[in-house]
């Protein structure tokens, strides 16, 4: 077996290993939005699907008593009531009922089911990399393991809640987009068909209809086919896709009444006392808002855990918020300066910067209306940043002195290392710090 192979498996094998031990040992509860989403499989399963979101499912005096409370068992009388997700898409929470079934509703199995589904994410960053830099094997290595072991994220896919499943989706389509790039042998069909199931997972996943549509056109405009070409594509694609998510689309207009086929406006209706940014800038000033904003979003995509109650400024002598800046800066002045030696395909480049773009605007556009400074939100394009992040570092270390050896091997081993790092936050950190 070659020691890239190995390294691969180490790399799973590590986030598998992580991943138990926040799934078993982080505080129930703990994690945004974990109760809530817990309340949208137990109803599936004692009710069938789907719930439909109501008044009484949000209360923010009870949340800032759990929270504040830190889940103590004698504040959990009401927990069956906190069912403010009951507007997502159903897929994840089908999926997941099978495992509540199983377990008798148990909290760790739960959590160790989104642990396998972001197993998938890790080994889908390693094979997107692969397709987008073929040669370079270490740098496909060390985004799999920035996907497997950053903090926040790693903290995320030991939770109950839809992203692990939507970082899946997110995984698979963009394998899928690239294949097509290079292939006629990816039907457009099967493009609309993840399209489609991203519409019965996740709100923040529908982005993904765009670069669908982009990687359709950057196809056709390649092939020097005639436009009727294109239009054929583009309507198969949404053919397939709508039909997919017109199923779920239906069942909201019944249910929350034309146009509301997404449950929003029903949702926004519910959860009215949530923190706006408009009286945050009133109160505060924009100059304050930008700030807090870009400050807290910063924090909380490397580690801010819980409920966004506990960051990391004092932890291992406030290095961390440091070295992790030191990591983007390296990461995307190397990119910038090794993204002109041309290695990557145009194509790529176009798809992966769109992804995160795209990504970028949709969490700006929430913030306007909520307050919600959460860099867990930028994660459906954590493979695109952990990819760019890793050639860059790559493009660094190629330029060290005597680079031969077993210094090739730095940029996987380096991202490797965030493992010592999840588990001292685990033990030290997280468990001492949110549990009642």
């Amino acid at each position: 077996m070659s020691l890239e192979r190995r390294l691969c498996l180490t790399i799973l094998l590590g986030y598998l290993v992580a991943g138990a031990l926040f799934a078993r040992y982080s505080p129930a509860w703990q994690l945004p939005d974990e109760p809530a989403h817990y309340n949208y499989i137990r109803q599936v399963v004692e009710a069938g699907c789907c719930p439909r979101i109501e008044a009484g499912d949000w209360s923010s005096e009870y949340l800032a008593q759990l929270t504040s409370g830190r889940f103590k068992p004698d504040l959990l009388g009401e927990l069956d009531s906190v069912q403010y997700e009951d507007h997502h898409p159903p897929l994840y929470y089908l999926l997941a009922s099978l495992v509540y079934r199983l377990s008798g509703g148990e909290l760790v199995p739960l959590r160790l089911f989104s642990v396998l589904l972001g197993a998938g994410v890790v080994i889908l960053s390693y094979l997107i990399s692969r397709r987008i830099a073929p040669d370079q094997p270490l740098v496909a290595l060390g985004t799999m393991a920035l996907v497997a072991f950053l903090p926040q994220h790693l903290h995320m896919m030991s939770a109950v809640n839809n992203d692990a499943l939507a970082e899946l989706i997110v995984g698979l389509a963009l394998f899928w987009f690239l294949r097509r790039l290079e292939s006629d042998t990816v039907p457009i069909w099967q493009l609309g068909l993840i399209v489609g199931l991203a519409f019965l997972t996740k709100l923040t996943i529908y982005f993904l209809a765009f670069p669908a549509i982009l990687t359709i056109w950057l196809k056709w405009r390649r092939s020097g086919q005639p436009i009727y070409e294109l239009l054929r594509s583009l309507a198969v694609f949404a053919l397939a896709a709508g039909i997919i998510g017109g199923l779920w689309w239906l069942r909201n207009i019944a249910v929350y009444g034309f146009p509301d086929f997404l449950g929003l406006a029903a949702h926004d209706l519910v959860v009215a006392d949530q923190p706006r940014t408009t009286d945050y800038i009133a109160s505060q000033g924009i100059i304050a808002f930008a700030s807090d904003l870009a400050g807290t979003t910063y924090k909380s995509f490397w580690g801010q855990f819980g409920w966004m109650a506990l960051p990391l400024d004092t932890a291992l002598g406030g290095w961390i918020y440091r070295g992790f800046g030191l990591l983007l800066l390296a990461g995307l002045s190397g990119a910038l300066l090794a993204s002109r030696r041309g290695e990557i395909a145009a194509a790529s480049w176009v798809l992966l910067l769109a992804t995160v773009l795209i990504v970028l605007l949709q969490f700006a556009y929430y913030n306007i209306e909520f307050q919600q400074w959460q860099g867990r939100y930028l994660f459906p394009a954590l493979i695109p940043i952990a990819f760019l992040l890793a050639y860059g570092v790559d493009h660094w270390r190629a330029r060290l002195p005597q680079n031969r050896g077993w210094t090739r091997w730095l940029t996987p081993l380096g991202m490797m290392g965030l493992f010592a790092l999840d588990i001292y936050l685990l033990f030290r950190v997280i468990v001492p710090g949110l549990s009642p």
